[in-house]
């Protein structure tokens, strides 16, 4: 024996060891885990999960890793770890609450010297995931709530207008926490029209479907972000969309496309709008009455940059705060 060389390790009693708590993302598929992830696994001595139907155990074990199904307390895996062994405990979609608290005890009683901990996480959400979380819960309803397996497009589609306004009026209020839970209700009416739409017998399309849909659109439609155009200002991106849109549509007028249920005053200004980018001299028709003074209105405002809808809005707000005004000031006099 070379009497220069180092002795052979053994392990050390007194070392207490390593707990390895491996998180994965549900909305990951399952075996696709980080590279440390896998790196903590394949050196632990040992593998435990409570969970025997965990989505990642067949694959940790085609891997060739032992995973023992157990559920320890926190002073069975503490034990588990002396000696400098390392455990790896591949934690459940609740994130093992009990164990984790077990362990912060002990380790605040003083009385036990911990293993060091490590959180380790083994695949993430990327952004959006939290969509398919939603896809989902709307699968869920539509198979078992009694009213939303019955609903059909028709009858949604009050809702979707509904929801709409809703949104607006948060935008206009300015109020955060409105507009996040606005958004949250069109983007329902997003998904379960989609869920619907799965079940068509002859046309069906699901919400993948729409979203390919929409992603195709806007890449082509911005030539300038994922082609060789060039656009330098807002008035160059919008020709941009609007060449391409027509090129999509093949349409024979500017009008075609616009939907006419509406309200009044934003189709006006919209009809305006395809008329001033079209370059075409139309002259407003000629007429008496209220109705052919809003249209000049609204062309006018359209012209000036100004939402002729948005606009009146916001005067109706300042009608409806002027009546609760005098509301309370007739209060306040028949005392």
């Amino acid at each position: 024996m070379n009497p220069n060389s180092a002795p052979p390790t053994s392990p050390d009693a007194a070392d207490p060891g390593r707990i390895v708590l491996l998180t994965t993302s549900h909305r990951v598929a399952p075996g696709l885990l980080s590279w440390p992830a896998w790196q903590a696994l394949h050196a632990a001595d040992r593998v435990l999960c409570a969970d025997g139907a965990h989505p990642q155990l067949p694959y940790l074990r085609e891997a060739g890793l032992a995973v023992e199904e157990a559920s320890p307390a926190a002073e069975e895996l503490v034990d588990a770890c002396a000696g400098g062994r390392t455990v790896a405990v591949v934690a459940t979609g609740e994130g093992e609450p009990a164990l984790t608290d077990g362990l912060a005890r002990l380790a605040g009683s003083g009385r036990v010297r911990m293993p060091a901990l490590e959180l380790l996480p083994g695949s993430y959400d990327l952004p959006g995931a939290r969509v398919l979380d939603l896809v989902q819960v709307m699968d869920r309803i539509r198979a078992e709530c009694p009213w939303s397996s019955l609903q059909t497009h028709q009858g949604l589609a009050k809702y979707g207008i509904e929801e709409a306004y809703e949104l607006v009026e948060a935008i206009e209020e300015g109020d955060r926490v409105e507009l996040r839970e606005e958004l949250g209700d069109v983007l329902l009416q997003v998904v379960f029209h989609s869920r619907i739409a799965e079940e068509h017998p002859e046309a069906p399309f699901s919400l993948d479907d729409v979203a390919g849909g929409i992603v195709a659109k806007l890449i082509h439609r911005h030539p300038h972000v994922f082609g060789d155009a060039t656009a330098t200002t807002p008035e160059e991106v919008k020709e941009h969309w609007l060449r391409t849109k027509a090129e999509e549509k093949r349409r024979t007028s500017v009008t075609e496309g616009i939907p006419l249920g509406q309200p009044g005053l934003a189709l006006a200004a919209k009809l305006a709008s395809r008329v001033r980018t079209a370059g075409l001299d139309v002259p407003l028709p000629r007429g008496e009455g209220i109705g052919y003074e809003l249209l000049a209105l609204a062309v006018r405002a359209e012209a000036e940059g100004v939402d002729p809808e948005a606009a009146l809005r916001a005067a109706a707000r300042a009608y409806r705060d002027a009546v609760r005004a005098a509301e309370g000031a007739g209060e306040g006099s028949g005392g």
